[in-house]
């Protein structure tokens, strides 16, 4: 087959790189001239993605993989579509279909008779039959189901684990018409390998959803799952504290029985995932109160925060403190919603003067996030943002003056912050 793939980010790249791994000829297409330059040198344009700068050298190398800009180009020589673009909320929560739209509009121009198109990023349920169908006849002059075939199938991998995660995890597909998925399922059992697994409740696989709507659904509430249990973790770890109990061993006590799952609680839920498809999911069910309160719940943590902070600190006005981690979790250079924005942003409501610092960041690159980056200022508090494993040695040692620590991923050592007021959230200390 010819595949090609539209949008070469963290998970785009690493799927096309996979794909022509079994030997299918891919071409993929970005926007970013510097992305597309780089992927036709076989150097990753984003370094720290787990075994793609090897795979993604052989597979150009072989001839295999060609990045382009045009993607209507692209896509007329190909059997196969295959659109990995983002889809981000604005601040009330609705979808920007822009870069969507753009890529589809371009898709549908060079789209061919007999071609399968598959959307893998997350979306609100009915997008696939109810927005792209539509979209892609009308720039193509096609019909779905009798000209070419749409499905959709979620992208369910995290970045810096991608190769793993599509073997470990069903592919799940669900096509706006039987055939559609039909065709959706055999070509990615082309081009995906699965690892055995004896948990499942079936062989570990390709897995017919039965409809796109059914696809677009699991994504949705299997990420939806995850933020509401998260609310209810700091629900309880807020409660644990005002009780003076550690949560940690209240969750590790009720997780010993199997049909308690509790995650654990944090300073803030960040990420392109976890906090934006709770959003996708009100989008279409605005009457989902338990999915609502759960994401006001984690978008409170941060200022929950800062509370601690001044309970053992007192006020706040004209300190300085450093915020640790500008990063969403911890290992991975990646920004998107982190809780270093709002907890900048409130510790400045509070008369403040925030610093931030992060090991995978310069002072340069922190400022041009809007981030007033650390350059050695005196701090007289210090709040964990990120889990770094560079934060488990962190000391009151290396940072002269502070009195006060907040640590909102419970990766510090105490013994290392002797003589400070430190607080873990939902350790109850």
């Amino acid at each position: 087959m010819t595949i090609c793939v539209v949008g070469l980010g963290k998970i785009g790249l690493p799927l096309a790189a996979q794909f022509a791994s079994k030997g299918h000829r891919v071409v993929g297409t970005d926007i970013d001239p510097r992305v597309v330059g780089l992927v036709n040198q076989g150097i990753e344009p984003f370094p720290g993605e787990r075994d793609l700068d090897v795979v993604l050298k052989s597979v150009v190398e072989a001839g295999l993989l060609t990045a382009t800009a045009d993607t209507t180009a692209a896509v007329a020589a190909s059997e196969v579509v295959v659109l990995v673009v983002p889809l981000y909320v604005d601040a009330d929560g609705r979808p920007d279909f822009g870069s969507l739209d753009a890529a589809t509009r371009a898709v549908a121009a060079g789209l061919r008779p007999g071609a399968l198109v598959c959307y893998e990023t997350t979306l609100p349920v009915g997008t696939t039959r109810h927005r792209w169908a539509p979209m892609l006849e009308e720039g193509s002059g096609l019909t779905t189901g009798r000209h070419f075939h749409l499905a959709f199938s979620p992208e369910r991998v995290l970045t810096g684990r991608v190769f793993a995660d599509l073997r470990r995890y069903p592919k799940l597909v669900g096509g706006v018409d039987e055939w559609s998925t039909r065709r959706a399922v055999a070509f990615y059992e082309s081009v995906l390998d699965f690892d055995p697994r004896e948990d499942l409740p079936r062989p570990n696989g390709v897995w017919d959803m039965g409809s796109a709507e059914a696809a677009e659904l699991a994504k949705l509430a299997e990420t939806t799952y995850r933020d509401v249990n998260i609310g209810l973790a700091n629900q309880f770890a807020r409660h644990a504290h005002a009780l003076g109990v550690d949560v940690a061993r209240v969750i590790e006590a009720c997780n010993s029985q199997p049909y308690s799952h509790i995650h654990q609680p944090g300073i803030a839920v960040g990420g392109h995932c976890i906090p934006v498809y709770p959003r996708l999911y009100l989008w279409n069910d605005p009457a989902a109160t338990v999915v609502r309160a759960a994401r006001e719940a984690n978008e409170a943590m941060p200022g929950y925060a800062v509370d601690l902070l001044a309970s053992v600190f007192g006020s706040l006005a004209g300190a300085g403190v450093l915020v640790l981690g500008a990063a969403y979790r911890g290992g991975v250079r990646e920004t998107a919603f982190s809780g270093v924005f709002p907890l900048v942003e409130e510790l400045r409501a509070r008369g403040a003067e925030p610093y931030v610092s992060d090991p995978l960041y310069s002072a340069e690159e922190l400022a041009a996030l809007g981030l007033p980056p650390h350059r050695g200022e005196p701090v007289a508090a210090a709040v964990v943002q990120a889990d770094h494993p560079e934060y488990q040695t962190l000391g009151a040692a290396d940072l002269p003056g502070v009195r006060a620590l907040v640590d909102g991923r419970r990766v510090t050592d105490p013994a290392r912050w002797e003589g400070v007021e430190r607080v873990v959230i939902g350790s109850g200390l």
